[in-house]
């Protein structure tokens, strides 16, 4: 996915690091601000993943590394839970004045917890989504067991997370405590989504049930089986983010006519595959999907080869030449079903083709009418399903101009 690393102040003035994530196609239908988990960083695996998938439903998301983290200046040993709360609305801010104002919140874990009290700082927002997200932020404390007591005398404590250091001062516990976590949730007044999995060992489930007791319909529960709480597998983070987006497309309110048809450039059909594998995302239009190659030539099978693509524009361009046919001749049909298939066969082997040395290229297609229709329509439709406009152009002589896209 096509994306921009960007800088924007906190409340404070420092420097926040954050990356805008764009729909292949450029135009976003709207945008989401995604908060990570607690001292996570915004190029999270999960992050990735989630982003990724919501991406692919057109929504752009801006994801940050909140104040000192990752590259983002300040220093977290400073910063509370109210702070990351105000991080949060800074983003909302920063993408209302520069590209347009969010419309989801997202949040991982205590990510979750802070969209839960910064969304209704944000009047644009439309829809508000949590992940493994605790129902009281004073969870965080368990990770002072065994440091209590030093904690108490000093005012601080250093804990490791990740392989990391970080230093958590008592302001950080005590703006926790302080926070009235219920109380938000039942006044939030934005459709919710609450996601979770039973097999959370951080995060019990039993938050997502309590979260879920204190909010106001419309509300909603999906669970994330058997995923962990950081979303490791990629399976688990991109089947949440692709949820999000199904679910926060209700609230958006784009009209289908108003999505974009275009890409930058006037282009159709934009496709882009990645440094990794041949997974390809391909924006046609207002819709997306996924190209790919089977697992026996290196892909992943994550969505049909080009050839498989060609021909079900064939096969897709067929049928409805054949149901605009039989409309226009009011003619019973009731449906048709157009089965193809390619290979490459020796050009001696067909007769009437013009080539005869070499390799060509043949396909398949079977016509099935299914209707009251006698053997002349039948023939009828089978002499017009040659004529549909994709058809004609790949029997035709076809003019290909690639070029290489100028620099900026």
């Amino acid at each position: 996915m096509p994306y921009k690393k960007l800088t924007f102040k906190n409340l404070e003035g420092e420097k926040l690091s954050a990356q805008l994530d764009f729909p292949l196609g450029g135009k976003s239908v709207a945008f989401a601000v995604l908060a990570h988990c607690f001292t996570c960083p915004k190029n999270l695996n999960a992050a990735f993943h989630i982003s990724k998938a919501l991406t692919r439903q057109q929504i752009g998301v801006f994801r940050f590394d909140f104040t000192g983290l990752g590259e983002s200046e300040g220093e977290f040993s400073e910063t509370n839970f109210s702070s990351n709360v105000d991080d949060l609305v800074a983003a909302a801010r920063f993408l209302e004045s520069e590209y347009l104002a969010p419309s989801i919140f997202i949040g991982h874990s205590l990510g979750g917890a802070a969209v839960l009290q910064a969304a209704s700082k944000v009047p644009s927002l439309k829809a508000v989504a949590t992940i493994a997200a605790p129902c009281d932020p004073k969870h965080v404390t368990r990770l002072l067991t065994g440091k209590r007591e030093d904690f108490e005398k000093k005012g601080e404590v250093e804990i490791e997370l990740a392989g990391r250091k970080f230093t958590i001062k008592k302001q950080f516990i005590d703006d926790l405590e302080g926070t009235r976590f219920t109380q938000t949730i039942g006044q939030l007044r934005k459709p919710l989504l609450i996601m979770h999995s039973p097999a959370d060992e951080v995060v019990n489930i039993d938050n997502a049930a309590e979260i879920y007791k204190a909010a106001r319909h419309p509300k909603s529960f999906v669970s994330l089986d058997r995923a962990d709480h950081l979303l490791s597998d990629p399976k688990d983070s991109f089947f949440a983010g692709a949820i999000v987006g199904t679910w926060a497309s209700k609230y958006i309110d784009v009209p289908f006519e108003e999505r974009p048809r275009i890409a930058a450039g006037g282009y159709q059909v934009v496709a882009r595959v990645g440094k990794e594998g041949y997974e390809t995302e391909v924006i046609a239009g207002p819709h997306s999907l996924i190209a790919d190659e089977p697992e026996a030539v290196g892909g992943t099978d994550k969505g049909p080869n080009p050839y498989d693509l060609l021909l079900s524009g064939l096969g897709a361009c067929s049928a409805m030449t054949l149901r605009m046919y039989a409309d226009r001749k009011k003619w019973p049909l009731e449906s048709v079903t157009v089965r193809l298939k390619h290979d490459k066969i020796h050009a001696v082997d067909c007769e009437s083709c013009e080539t005869k040395e070499g390799k060509l290229d043949k396909i398949e297609s079977e016509i099935e009418p299914v209707g009251p229709l006698d053997d002349e329509q039948k023939q009828r439709l089978l002499e017009i399903a040659d004529r549909c406009p994709v058809h004609r152009t790949l029997t035709s002589e076809i003019h290909i101009v690639s070029k290489l896209k100028p620099e900026r």
